[in-house]
């Protein structure tokens, strides 16, 4: 068996995400306040309005730093079912992230994900000092192209990040953000379905639901 070098396997995954996010991508539109954005049209039925009552001091997807610094959620075999019908469902789940982590790692891909948590902390601060030093952290690790973990952003998302910079706000990010969450749900997502990771995921709690 050839080894293939770690960098050789980051060109080829960058030129298939580089090909995804150059087609077109729907608008997200203006979402409501206290919306999360997963749910970027707003709706009243998203599960994040539907359960922010009662969860004020538990840890939600904008305030995780890394997957893995994530609580275990444990869901239940219907429930990681359901992630293969919506990328939605599976990245509003703490373990959900967690495991779809563990396959971007295998494809040394991580730091989309890492960027799109970067982004929804960012998101959350109203300090404009730690906006500004946030957004440049951002910067340096996901979207220079100096940076081993650069991200696949179109040069007209690049050029107006580079615009707004030097006086970024917490949604300084968001239209690179929503093309990262697209690119990972059309190109990484439906392979991550098909993965050795997520299938031994469903066979361990089919496993556990047989026995209760």
């Amino acid at each position: 068996m050839t080894f293939q070098p770690r960098s050789s396997n980051r060109v080829e995954m960058r030129k298939r995400q580089q090909s995804h996010t150059e087609g077109p991508l729907q608008a997200p539109g203006h979402p409501r306040p206290n919306t999360c954005c997963l749910c970027w049209s707003g709706c009243c039925k998203c599960p994040w309005n539907e359960d922010r009552v009662g969860r004020t001091e538990q840890q939600t997807c904008t305030k995780m730093d890394s997957i893995e610094a994530t609580n275990e959620q444990h869901p239940t075999l219907e429930e990681v079912i359901a992630w293969s019908r919506s990328f939605e469902k599976m990245m509003y789940t703490q373990e959900g992230r967690a495991i779809f982590g563990e396959f971007l790692r295998s494809e040394y891909s991580e730091e989309n994900l890492l960027f799109w948590l970067a982004c929804e902390d960012l998101k959350q601060e109203k300090n404009l000092p730690v906006i500004s030093e946030k957004a440049r952290i951002i910067y340096e690790d996901y979207v220079s192209i100096l940076s081993p973990k650069e991200v696949s952003l179109d040069s007209r998302v690049r050029e107006n990040i580079n615009k707004h910079l030097a006086e970024p706000s917490s949604e300084l990010y968001q239209e690179a953000q929503l093309q990262i969450y697209t690119l990972m749900q059309r190109d990484s997502f439906p392979r991550f379905l098909n993965s050795s990771i997520y299938r031994k995921l469903v066979d361990s709690k089919s496993s556990t639901h047989l026995e209760t």
